[in-house]
C-alpha cells in the first residue's frame, strides 16, 4: 500500500522536467491534496455528528437566554446557577467546534513524514536573505496558499455555483 501511494505522490514531483519547478508544483499539490482529504474528513465527521453538535448549540443558546433573563431580573442565585451551566455548554460547543477542526489537519502530518523521507536533504535559498528553507517551511507555505485556494474555489463554485463571487456578494447584500 505504501508503495502505491509513493508512486502517486511522487508523480506530483514529475510534471515538468525542472527540478525546482517540480519540488514547489509538487508540494504545492500535495498540500492541496491534504486540504481536500482533511476537509473531506471534516465533512464526514459533521454530517455524523451533526444532531449532536446542533443539540449542544440549541442547549447553549438557551443557558445563554435564561442567563441573561436571570441577570435581567435581578435574580443572583438563578444567575450564577445558569452561568455554570451556560459555560460547561460552552466548553462543550468550543472542543467539539475545536475537534472538527482537528479533523481537518490529520493528512498535513503523512503528508510531512512523506516528505521527510524524500526531501530531507534538500534545502532551497531565500532570495535576498543567508538562510534555505527545508520541506516543511515550502509545505507550510504550499498549505496556506493551498487552504486559501480551496475556500475561494468552495466559495465560488459550491457555496454560490454559477455566480461569480462579486455578483454573490451583491445578492448577499440585499
Amino acid at each position: 500500500m505504501a508503495e502505491i501511494f509513493d508512486a502517486i505522490f511522487i508523480s506530483l514531483y514529475r510534471l515538468t522536467g525542472n527540478p525546482l519547478w517540480d519540488y514547489f508544483i509538487g508540494t504545492f499539490l500535495l498540500a492541496l491534496l491534504s486540504v481536500l482529504v482533511g476537509q473531506g474528513t471534516a465533512f464526514l465527521v459533521l454530517s455524523a455528528n451533526r444532531n449532536h453538535l446542533e443539540n449542544l448549540d440549541s442547549r447553549f443558546a438557551t443557558l445563554s437566554r435564561l442567563t441573561a433573563s436571570a441577570m435581567e431580573m435581578g435574580d443572583m442565585q438563578s444567575y450564577k446557577s445558569l452561568n455554570k451551566e451556560a459555560n460547561d455548554a460552552y466548553g462543550q460547543v468550543f472542543f467539539n467546534r475545536f475537534g472538527l477542526s482537528a479533523a481537518s489537519l490529520w493528512p498535513v502530518f503523512f503528508a510531512l513524514a512523506w516528505m521527510q523521507e524524500h526531501f530531507a536533504h534538500i534545502l532551497i535559498p531565500i532570495p535576498f536573505l543567508d538562510s534555505k528553507a527545508n520541506y516543511f517551511v515550502i509545505f507550510l507555505g504550499s498549505y496556506i496558499m493551498a487552504r486559501i485556494f480551496f475556500s475561494r474555489a468552495r466559495r465560488h463554485f459550491v457555496d454560490h455555483p454559477g455566480q461569480s463571487a462579486e455578483s454573490s456578494t451583491v445578492l448577499n447584500a440585499r
